[in-house]
């Protein structure tokens, strides 16, 4: 079983660590799982021996997406990201960013999307507090849960009339 509890996350991390594994992360809402989402995870995987994704729990989505969100509940979110064979672990988390997940798990690497700034990567400090590094990686799929659930909501207006 790929999803674990963040106690379990923690001991895995130690021992993979006592191992000489390089342990990445990358975390998200993975909302409507989609090519880009993929694409993203592949690329982290490639960076180190070991990828664990840091899961948005229903009750975080909604703090940083808004009431709506997510469309899809965590636990078939986190079983989707689990059938990759990309993904090592998945694990849950309540919190609105994940600086206190990763200061458990003391990765080697945290990937986040190049959309962003250096500057905005709040868990930044976390991550390099334990050793790691933050690494920006580019999209290369023009794609985005709000822009699927944008030409959904199209698609019904247009049917509608």
């Amino acid at each position: 079983m790929k999803i674990k509890t963040r106690a379990e996350i923690e001991k895995i991390s130690a021992e993979l660590k006592k191992k000489g594994k390089k342990i990445v992360t990358t975390n998200g809402c993975f909302d409507l799982m989609h090519a880009g989402h993929v694409d993203s995870l592949e690329k982290a995987k490639a960076l180190g021996d070991v990828l664990i994704i840091g899961l948005n729990s229903d009750d975080s989505v909604r703090k940083v997406k808004g009431p709506l969100r997510p469309i899809v509940d965590e636990k078939n979110r986190a079983r989707m990201l689990a059938a990759l064979e990309v993904v090592d672990y998945v694990v849950i988390f309540n919190e609105s960013e994940p600086s206190s997940l990763l200061g458990a798990i003391k990765p080697d690497i945290h990937v986040k999307g190049a959309d962003r700034k250096m500057s905005e990567i709040i868990e930044k400090d976390a991550v390099e507090k334990n050793g790691g590094k933050v690494v920006l990686m580019p999209f290369e799929l023009n794609i985005s849960t709000t822009q699927i659930i944008n030409r959904i909501i199209k698609i019904n207006e247009n049917e509608k009339s």
